[in-house]
């Protein structure tokens, strides 16, 4: 059984739209996905209606990453098996959204000083009805020659410290496994083996991070070196936290892709143990 707890549609900065995932998926035999766009659920319905017009089962989890603010650093925590529809969770994400908005209008603004016009208006227009964020600015910057490629844009523009950058407010991390929480969900430390931090950060954060509710941490992701691996392991049973894996699935590319590559370690608990839908025997260790 395939299980990948963490991709993105065009909702947020992934390029495919919910139906093209939930096909990608299928072609790649995944049997449950977590679609976890950031800071909305926009996705989700459009991808469950696609689903159950499928005749190969695969369940679809209603995820969500939310954006979170932590000592100068942006940590995403993922909302698994929440209740999209829950009205007080809903109205909370509004409030994201709008810090969003207003970043993106400061980093436009940001942009323009440094001679590059009217970015914002063309970030909208690839986002469309979803979530504005750096990587539809970067896409712009690209398209406009203005930098080489997308990574190129937030070493130049985007990225901490640049000419363009604008530190967000997001929500604690509290509050973020709160809103999960109050939901139904359970709230997962995404990718650990990525943020710029020290050992020593990612220790406190981990610790931090499961003094104040946190269920579980992604101890496999996309491009996690051996020795981080390990690492966020043994953080995950020090701290008694279950284990989630997923591929932070954005666009078809050579690094990335669904379901592939996945397995957990054997002694440690799954974040999905007691979920009803995932009755019968995961071969954790070979989830490739």
């Amino acid at each position: 059984m395939k299980i990948d707890l963490h991709c993105h549609t065009y909702y947020s900065d992934g390029q495919l739209s919910p139906v093209e995932l939930v096909d990608r998926a299928h072609n790649m035999q995944v049997d449950v996905l977590a679609i976890t766009d950031h800071d909305t659920v926009q996705g989700l319905d459009e991808a469950l209606a696609h689903q159950a017009k499928q005749k190969r089962a695969m369940h679809i989890v209603n995820g969500i990453e939310l954006s979170t603010s932590w000592h100068n650093f942006d940590i995403h925590i993922l909302g698994l098996n929440v209740n999209k529809d829950d009205a007080v969770f809903c109205q909370r994400l509004v409030e994201q959204k709008n810090e969003r908005d207003a970043r993106a209008q400061k980093m436009s603004d940001k942009l323009a000083k440094a001679g590059v016009e009217n970015v914002l208006q063309d970030a909208k227009l690839l986002a469309g009805e979803g979530q504005l964020t750096r990587a539809h600015f970067a896409r712009v910057l690209v398209a406009r020659k203005e930098v080489r490629d997308f990574e190129g844009a937030f070493k130049k523009y985007l990225g901490k410290g640049k000419r363009a950058h604008v530190k967000p407010q997001w929500i604690s991390i509290e509050e973020a496994i709160e809103w999960i929480h109050d939901a139904g969900g359970k709230a997962v430390l995404a990718h650990p083996g990525h943020y710029d931090m020290t050992t020593k950060w990612l220790r406190r954060l981990v610790t931090e991070f499961k003094q104040v509710g946190g269920d579980g941490i992604e101890t496999t992701h996309a491009r996690i070196n051996p020795e981080k691996r390990k690492l966020i392991v043994e953080l995950a049973m020090e701290h008694n936290l279950q284990a989630s894996a997923g591929s932070d699935f954005h666009f078809v590319s050579r690094w990335t892709e669904l379901g592939k590559n996945l397995g957990l370690p054997e002694h440690l608990t799954p974040i999905w143990h007691d979920w009803p839908f995932i009755d019968q025997p995961v071969d954790i260790s070979s989830n490739a």
